[in-house]
């Protein structure tokens, strides 16, 4: 089957600069193309360029290199992946195009300037190089008419959602003359390579997740104006507690901006036939006064809600002025949501209507807009970030209590619904034999995943862990790999883990098993140590209980580091603080592409407590080992400044950057096979004899080390950056970073660093300071500002 290696992007826009960022986050060679400008802009005047040039010639691609440095949150991974991309224009580079596997075009949603352009694209194209639009309604079958037989059987519609990096969906819409090949083709490489969700849609307005979202927004705006119901009021209602995002309903049109909510909903004009459907689309008073008004959103500063000097004010629609947040601060969230939608209130009545026709208007569109409510679903949650698409959610519901209602309140069902609660089905989801099924037509089918993909969840229903307490299980997945899922109440690390963490050892030692992974399915891999517990025992003075615990955690580390099997690390999203030191102690890290790793003890008032900060410093020094004063000083600067201001990897390959990971750590850049792929790692790794590292003395720069260090604090707390009990803070890790009272260049025992380190950890978690730290992150969730 024919692989995608090289990637052409027509069109620099918004969302064709972040598909061409995407495509080079996964090492795909990238060439970018635009228009050539119809005019010099000032700046190029005064530089004296002319038309001719290349800087003029190429602007837009320029401009758009400088929007992926700049863009906050960044489209790369990785600065240094700009080195895949090719810019150029659509007048002089469209020869590139016979080099590439892929071209996607992302221009002006128009179909005739696309039929014009696929047109040209035709001429310079090599014969089965795959061809897609980026269109985020417009007919795919439409744009391919009048051209070439080879051109039609490899074009199809690819639907990324904006910022590509982030949100996960990828709708791909084949044509009448598509070739099943070149679909699967594509879904292959976007789920492996680009790390996509991806759902097969039918050629309709808006495909799945637009069709089905706006009307779910939609209908949220017009319920909420019947209820009279204020927009911060129905947030509340329709975030967490529906299985929505916290920005729910209004805060997250804010962020798509309503120009764009707008282009949306226009798509689905003249294309409708449902008569509620076209009721439904006409577009609420209230945004056309919004558009009118340029209150857009987030991009404008105002939208529904608008961000002040006094905090976020909230729009009262009756007045169009902002005011404060009117909702009162009961916890909706706590609730169940079915006994709430049977209150006998104004907000149950609301949320009731906000939800019933979504439910029903997804169950009509089940069959036109895709081919299963598998993927209806995946497709919802994957686009807009919610935990339950419409048919998890009527699960959530009880689909035979809420169709009684629904047939109460004279709603129209469609007839399938019927059917299926005839026969007996009453449920869209079902688990037979440990293994999650979906209903399709009279039956259930299994959730389609790939042949090698590992599911926790379905191994433990399939067979009891070996061992297992309330911070983690030990499983087997087979061919003779064992699998700690960390699982403990907000992802911390106890002693309950680390205990988990010596027995699994233990067990891999003793028995004829070819080694471990360390990672879950949870939100994120680890948020770090139980600071509650620790700030109990430091409130309660039991410095015993303080040491004894450092002490265990630092052994569960060395466990993990010196095991005779290979332990693989496999991390995603946050990894912080001690999730990082266990990644550090790994014989080698399998990573999310999206991992956010970083040791944040010094937020906190503490400094790493498992060995991180040596770990850290001896992976930066074996990529360049030397013993000289200078580069030595260097180093344990470099080490000293992402430790002191708990910089955090804003990706995997960043994390290989700044040194939490080696270069022989690998990547998954789909989170969905990272167990695989870790699994994959621990078997390559024993079949190739595996061996613990050996115990070595470890090259500080001791005094002269220290002393460098102090400067810099010294110079910190002067302009200040860091406050006086930073500089206290700053003084222990620098002691622990550089080895003592010892001579630079002096070769230590990792024992004696571990030493320092505990004695430092301690130290400061006496202090009322660290401690009032760490009541407010506790609080809070968010660090004290030192003052």
């Amino acid at each position: 089957m024919k692989e995608i290696k090289s990637a052409a992007v027509i069109g620099s826009g918004v969302m064709g600069a972040a598909i061409a960022a995407q495509f080079l986050n996964a090492g795909i060679s990238t060439v970018l193309l635009d228009i050539v400008p119809n005019q010099l802009t000032e700046e190029e005047k005064q530089k004296g360029l002319t038309k001719k040039d290349k800087m003029v010639r190429n602007r837009y691609g320029l401009l758009a290199i400088e929007k992926m440095k700049t863009d906050s949150p960044s489209p790369l991974t990785s600065f240094h992946n700009l080195s895949l991309l090719t810019i150029g224009n659509l007048e002089d580079d469209l020869s590139l195009l016979k080099e590439v596997d892929w071209i996607v075009e992302a221009i002006i949603e128009d179909v005739q300037i696309k039929k014009e352009l696929f047109k040209k694209v035709d001429q310079y194209r090599k014969k089965e190089s795959i061809v897609s639009s980026n269109t985020s309604g417009i007919s795919i079958n439409k744009m391919k008419e009048t051209l070439s037989a080879d051109f039609q059987a490899h074009f199809l519609g690819t639907h990324f959602f904006n910022p590509p990096r982030y949100i996960k969906l990828m709708e791909i819409i084949p044509t009448e003359e598509t070739d099943p090949v070149v679909v699967k083709i594509i879904s292959d490489f976007a789920e492996e390579t680009l790390g996509k969700v991806v759902v097969k849609a039918s050629d309709t307005p808006n495909f799945i997740a637009n069709r089905i979202g706006s009307y779910a927004f939609l209908n949220i705006v017009k319920e909420m104006m019947k209820a009279d119901l204020t927009i911060d009021e129905v947030d509340q209602l329709t975030g967490p507690l529906i299985g929505r995002p916290k920005s729910a309903t209004f805060q997250t049109l804010d962020m798509v901006g309503l120009d764009t909510f707008y282009q949306v909903i226009q798509n689905m004009q003249g294309k409708m036939q449902m008569a509620e459907e076209i009721e439904m689309y006409q577009i609420p008073a209230l945004l056309e006064a919004m558009l009118k008004k340029k209150m857009l959103g987030r991009k404008v500063g105002k939208g529904f809600y608008s961000k002040t000097e006094k905090g976020l004010k909230v729009l009262d629609y009756h007045t169009f002025t902002y005011k404060d947040l009117t909702a009162t601060k009961e916890n909706v969230v706590k609730k169940h949501l079915s006994s709430f939608l049977q209150e006998k209130n104004k907000k149950a009545f609301f949320l009731w209507n906000g939800i019933a026709p979504f439910l029903l208007y997804s169950a009509k569109m089940a069959g036109e807009i895709t081919d299963s409510i598998y993927e209806l679903d995946q497709a919802v949650q994957s686009g807009f970030n919610w935990k339950n698409g419409p048919f998890r959610l009527w699960d959530k519901l009880s689909l035979k209590n809420t169709i009684e209602r629904m047939e109460e309140e004279l709603m129209d069902i469609p007839l399938w619904i019927k059917e299926m609660i005839d026969h007996g089905f009453d449920q869209f989801y079902k688990e037979i034999n440990g293994v999650e099924h979906y209903y399709h037509k009279g039956q259930y089918l299994p959730i389609p995943k790939s042949m090698d993909q590992i599911s926790i969840r379905e191994s433990k229903k399939q067979r009891d862990p070996l061992l297992s307490n309330d911070g983690a299980s030990l499983i087997e997945i087979g061919d003779g790999v064992l699998l700690l899922e960390l699982h403990s109440r907000n992802m911390s690390i106890g002693v309950d883990i680390l205990t988990m963490i010596e027995q699994s050892i233990a067990l891999i030692e003793a028995q004829e098993f070819k080694g471990l992974i360390i990672g879950s399915e949870k939100k994120s891999f680890s948020l770090g140590a139980n600071l509650a517990l620790m700030l109990l025992e430091a409130q309660n003075e039991d410095t015993v209980e303080i040491e004894l615990a450092v002490r265990c955690f630092q052994q569960a580390m060395k466990r993990i580091k010196y095991c005779k099997k290979p332990v693989v690390a496999a991390p995603y999203q946050k990894t912080l603080g001690g999730g990082a030191e266990i990644c550090l102690a790994a014989s080698k890290v399998q990573a999310s592409l999206e991992t956010y790793i970083g040791l944040v003890e010094t937020g906190v008032g503490l400094i790493p407590g498992g060995g991180g900060t040596t770990e850290l410093y001896c992976n930066k020094w074996r990529k360049k080992p030397s013993s000289s004063t200078e580069d030595l000083l260097k180093l344990t600067g470099e080490v000293f400044q992402t430790i002191l201001t708990a910089k955090v990897a804003t990706s995997a390959a960043h994390a290989k950057e700044i040194g939490f990971f080696t270069e022989m750590d690998g990547i998954t850049n789909n989170e969905r096979f990272i167990l695989r792929d870790a699994k994959k790692a621990v078997l390559q790794l024993a079949n190739e004899n595996y061996l613990p590292p050996k115990k070595e003395k470890i090259v500080v720069s001791g005094r002269n080390g220290y002393q460098f260090l102090m400067k810099e604090i010294v110079k910190l707390q002067k302009i200040g950056f860091i406050s006086e009990y930073d500089a206290f803070i700053a003084s222990n890790l620098a002691t622990v970073l550089t080895g003592g009272d010892v001579d630079c260049g002096a070769l230590v025992e990792e024992d004696y660093l571990l030493d320092l380190e505990r004695e430092a950890f301690i130290r400061l978690i006496r202090k009322q300071e660290t401690q009032q730290r760490m009541l407010h992150l506790l609080q809070t969730g968010k660090p004290l500002t030192a003052k």
